[in-house]
């Protein structure tokens, strides 16, 4: 089937997406991109709609369409136009999906001996969130939990800015108590940080148990993390500001982490 008119109940349907509510009545969220289908399908994400326009469509011998099993999905062929009217993106791949999101809980978290685990508490710019997606899963973190949520990991800018690798990583979505509760019960040591600690991050030993935990872009961890942590690290600012952006500082701090553990074997 062809659909030629942006005016189309579909693609209405689809444009509305952008919004969370939408996205939870709908029961779906977007992927655009062959890299983050390709993702979603092997991690075996219900794809229940696939939208597909030829003139644009982009594929490499790792991510193209004859990679992944679209079990009952329905497939539909788009204009450019109405690719273009719906596209999140300007470097389009020609290729948007629909999929049913999963809830994400504590209990569905499969843990190794002496995890690393990212805590990101509040954070409200999906970008952020997806960079320290895409951060955890190059550094091979076995966990990420999000807790008391400003955002959502389907927001399409989240989806899109982790690359797909909101499909890699192992998520968890919960409150802060219940992380809190589910951190001590495991013996996994918390280190909250922020600016008005007094060691750095590298004078811990981050090779056994370990949760790093990252609070909002404008005010940091709440009082009830500062308090519930186990240690409180900064990152050492010899400059004129005091602080990075919440995901480079995530970065930071997980790539010190990867370093000691590496180092360790």
């Amino acid at each position: 089937m062809l659909i030629s008119s942006p005016q189309n109940p579909r693609i209405k349907a689809l444009k509305k997406l952008d919004k969370a509510a939408e996205r939870r009545e709908q029961g779906v969220f977007p992927i655009e991109g062959m890299r983050e289908l390709c993702l979603a399908d092997g991690a075996g994400y219900e794809i229940t709609q696939l939208y597909i326009c030829d003139e644009l469509l982009k594929e490499t011998e790792e991510y193209n369409l004859g990679n992944c099993k679209l079990t009952g999905t329905e497939v539909f062929q788009i204009t450019a136009e109405v690719y273009e009217s719906v596209a999140y993106r300007g470097t389009t791949e020609g290729v948007i999906a629909l999929a049913r999101p999963r809830p994400h809980t504590l209990a569905d978290l499969r843990l190794k001996d002496k995890p690393l685990i990212l805590v990101i508490e509040g954070v409200e710019k999906p970008g952020n969130l997806g960079a320290m997606l895409r951060t955890c899963d190059a550094a091979g973190v076995d966990a990420v939990i999000v807790c008391d949520t400003k955002t959502d990991v389907y927001n399409p800018n989240a989806v899109r800015s982790s690359v797909g690798t909101v499909f890699t990583n192992q998520i968890a979505i919960a409150s802060s108590e219940e992380v809190i509760a589910f951190l001590t019960d495991r013996s996994i040591t918390s280190y909250a940080a922020e600016l008005t600690a007094t060691e750095a991050h590298y004078q811990k030993d981050f090779t056994s148990a370990t949760a790093i935990v990252v609070g909002d872009e404008a005010t940091g961890l709440s009082p009830l993390w500062m308090q519930a942590a186990s240690q409180h690290i900064k990152i050492p600012m010899l400059g004129q500001i005091d602080s990075l952006n919440v995901s480079v500082s995530a970065a930071v701090l997980l790539y010190e982490a990867l370093r000691q553990r590496q180092s360790a074997k």
